[in-house]
């Protein structure tokens, strides 16, 4: 499989606001587990509550975000989960950098089908992009169908990082992202005495955990 071009060196293109790198993040998974409400709450700092439009084909956003004193622009694209719509998340999927892969915490079958999305994945997706696995809507405690030790046994038989976010509360959802441009960034580093970066050991020192009581 082919590696994924990375952007470098200022521009200002399409936000007008310079920026030294810019990568493509990809948010996938199955219809209804978040994906939408995790970008918005990203890039927006809100939550989409109430009912809304599913994503319908593929949208995207952008945000740039300060690093180490490097401006990483992440261009982040929200993919629908529907079936009759992979074909086209398929043709995306090459160039990506990264990719954040969503099941609900609270819907079994969204965690069951995340193997579907990994193999998709694997026969898509260049050899080196960046593959990390969220529990989303993590809030909802009283209603959890999948625990976490579930989802970190899923994340350590496929090697890929794993937390478990909540776009309703913010929990872990800009230290998703903000891992995910910092292992970017110490890739694109061109000083190869740097310490390799090691994104599963990072998320798991730094991600908080949802309060089991809540």
């Amino acid at each position: 499989m082919a590696t994924a071009y990375l952007q470098n060196g200022p521009s200002r293109r399409q936000t007008g606001e310079p920026f030294d790198m810019a990568c493509k993040v990809m948010l996938l998974g199955d219809s209804g587990v978040g994906k939408t409400c995790l970008l918005v709450r990203f890039k927006d700092g809100a939550f989409l509550s109430g009912s809304f439009i599913s994503t319908v084909g593929i949208d995207y956003k952008n945000k740039i975000v300060e690093l180490e004193g490097s401006k990483i622009k992440l261009q982040i694209w929200d993919t629908a989960g529907q079936e009759r719509f992979r074909s086209i998340t398929h043709a995306y999927y090459r160039d990506s950098h990264a990719l954040l892969l969503l099941y609900d915490v609270t819907n079994e079958s969204s965690f069951e089908n995340i193997r579907a999305w990994l193999a998709e994945i694997y026969e898509y997706a260049s050899q080196d992009v960046i593959i990390m696995l969220l529990g989303n809507k993590a809030d909802l405690s009283k209603q959890r169908a999948v625990t976490r030790e579930q989802g970190e046994k899923l994340a350590k038989d496929h090697n890929v990082a794993f937390m478990e976010t909540s776009a309703k509360t913010g929990l872990n959802v800009d230290l998703a992202f903000m891992a995910i441009a910092r292992d970017i960034k110490y890739r694109r580093s061109s000083n190869a005495a740097d310490p390799q970066f090691n994104l599963e050991q990072y998320v798991e020192l730094q991600r908080e955990k949802p309060n089991c009581c809540s």
